[in-house]
């Protein structure tokens, strides 16, 4: 496997900028989002071990019409990391020694070499311990890195984004969000609202909708979805008659409860398909009850990108869901 990639490139490029400068400040992480640096002897990298860190990080983005890897590996020596390659924004350093490890664990260190950097050390006594250990923790490091990068994401939306979409949803649900700043396209319909970067390339969009609540069945499945499929019908028809977004359905739905802000959430992801026209494309939405006005506020992200890989795309737009502030909110959104 090539020890070079774009990210050492990158990382090169921008550290070289401010190796010259010095002072008490640390240096700022650098290096591409969802690549990391993977440091591991050689003999355990071509081992049980190599392949079960790369099957963990390789695995599948969930809820895409194609296979991407969660996250872009970048393969180095403990040798051959030192300089430069400490300040990459994601670094997992794996250890492999019976002699100092009795099973594995894994843990988690921020700023250790660089300010904004997430470090993950991985220490086992052998590789079947390694293998198995992440057979059982399946996503565990993956989630990790996600986490760190959406962070990172959501503390750059809360200096620059869309000033367009915050004063629309502000002044229409009563909630404010934050999605990137190229998302200027806008439109307004009744407990409706629709915002897009309209891009030749990596189409983003995201929407916003409201329904009462009325007991506990409005947060299962059946019903979100039900009313998904009944809101988009209405909302964003197709440029042919009696075309329509809808959920697809055929190849399954992930639905998962997560905590937002302290509360239940309800995350949806899955694909979205154009009845009577040939779009599609990955979705991910989140549910929340707003509790102050007794409503349902749904908040969704899509993308349209077909013939190049849509992951970073909708991952991006996944971060954005997590600034959306109800009525009595903390003003500090992140993943947790």
């Amino acid at each position: 496997m090539k020890t070079q990639s774009l990210i050492l490139s990158i990382c090169l490029f921008l550290v070289g900028l401010t190796a010259c400068n010095s002072g008490s400040v640390m240096t700022r992480a650098t290096g591409i989002s969802y690549e990391a640096v993977v440091v591991m002897d050689r003999a355990n990298w071509e081992s049980t071990a190599g392949e079960a860190i790369k099957g963990e990080l390789y695995a599948d983005i969930p809820g895409l019409p194609q296979s991407e890897p969660a996250i872009k590996i970048t393969y180095v020596t403990p040798n051959d990391f030192n300089g430069l390659l400490t300040y990459v924004r994601n670094i997992v350093i794996v250890k492999v020694d019976p002699s100092m490890f009795t099973r594995t664990s894994v843990n988690s260190e921020t700023n250790r070499w660089a300010n904004g950097q997430i470090v993950i050390n991985v220490n086992t006594p052998d590789a079947q311990n390694l293998a198995e250990f992440m057979e059982r923790n399946k996503g565990a490091i993956v989630h990790m890195i996600t986490k760190a990068e959406m962070n990172r994401t959501i503390s750059q939306l809360e200096k620059t984004y869309s000033s367009a979409v915050l004063d629309n949803v502000r002044s229409k649900f009563g909630v404010s969000l934050r999605v990137p700043s190229d998302m200027t396209y806008t439109r307004n319909a009744e407990n409706f609202f629709w915002a897009s970067n309209n891009a030749n390339r990596g189409r983003t969009d995201v929407i916003v909708y409201s329904f009462p609540y009325t007991d506990k069945e409005t947060f299962t499945l059946d019903y979100l979805v039900a009313k998904r499929d009944s809101v988009l019908r209405e909302n964003l028809p197709g440029a042919f008659e009696n075309s329509y977004m809808a959920t697809e359905t055929r190849f399954g739905l992930d639905y998962k409860p997560i905590t937002v802000q302290g509360k239940y959430c309800a995350e949806i992801r899955g694909l979205w398909k154009m009845v009577g026209d040939m779009m599609g494309g990955p979705f991910v939405s989140h549910a929340r009850l707003d509790e102050e006005n007794n409503q349902v506020i749904v908040v969704e992200g899509f993308v349209f990108a077909p013939e190049t890989n849509k992951g970073n795309y909708i991952r991006r737009i996944e971060a954005a869901l997590y600034t959306l502030l109800l009525p009595g909110d903390s003003e500090n959104p992140e993943v947790k």
